[in-house]
């Protein structure tokens, strides 16, 4: 298995309040190409800031971030963007769907922004929308939709450009069970069948136990369990 992701001493702290709080002190992380991992842990330790340094929307302060061996380029706000957009999908707990816009619509955006001529942007929308089971919904706007299909865009949505990983952040934490095991089961299928890389944070025990391998992020550092 090819590394795909590998994480070099990475540390994070803020201050507040005159206080200087270290979140990451000292992540050290491999991932191959189609790999799954779960980060688990307590509220409040870090998971989020950890995922959102790994998707480069957040800064961190010291380390290193290599992507296929190469260096992420964290001082090339340009190239940055480029490359986020091009090689990582993000899921989160709210969809963060935009309102005025039908589902399909939703789907073709990062295609779109990315310069997809739109033709193309809505034959793959329209084909990511069947995967996940909404080739019915595809003109309704999030309103309309449950909290489970909203998901369930935000999944295609996150993999329309066929990126290498993607992250997501208690992906179904605010669905019920049921529903929750279909986002599940959407993210197992996608990393299965085009090698998407996968890193979920979740609370979810049952969850992480049939991602595979987990990791606990605890006291600022992670520990395979």
């Amino acid at each position: 298995m090819n590394n795909l992701l590998a994480v070099k001493d990475l540390h994070k702290s803020f201050v507040e309040g005159g206080n200087e709080i270290h979140v990451l002190r000292g992540i050290n992380l491999d991932l191959g190409e189609g790999e799954r991992l779960a980060v688990v842990g307590e509220s409040g330790v870090g998971k989020s800031t950890l995922l959102h340094i790994l998707g480069t929307l957040d800064h961190f302060n010291s380390g290193q971030i290599l992507f296929s061996g190469k260096e992420v380029p964290v001082s090339d706000e340009a190239a940055l963007c480029q490359f986020r957009n091009r090689q990582i999908g993000f899921v989160f707990q709210f969809h963060y769907l935009l309102p005025d816009f039908s589902a399909l619509e939703n789907v073709m955006f990062p295609a779109l922004v990315q310069g997809v001529e739109s033709t193309q942007a809505r034959r793959q929308a329209e084909e990511l929308l069947e995967v996940v089971g909404l080739k019915d919904r595809l003109s309704h706007r999030p309103g309309k939709l449950s909290g489970g299909e909203q998901q369930r865009v935000a999944v295609a949505r996150a993999v329309i450009l066929k990126p290498k990983l993607v992250l997501a952040d208690e992906p179904t934490g605010s669905l019920d069970p049921r529903i929750g095991e279909g986002v599940q089961n959407l993210l197992f299928r996608l990393n299965e069948e085009h090698k998407i890389a996968l890193i979920v944070a979740t609370h979810n025990r049952q969850f992480a136990e049939s991602i595979g391998r987990r990791a606990e992020l605890r006291e600022g550092l992670l520990f395979n369990v």
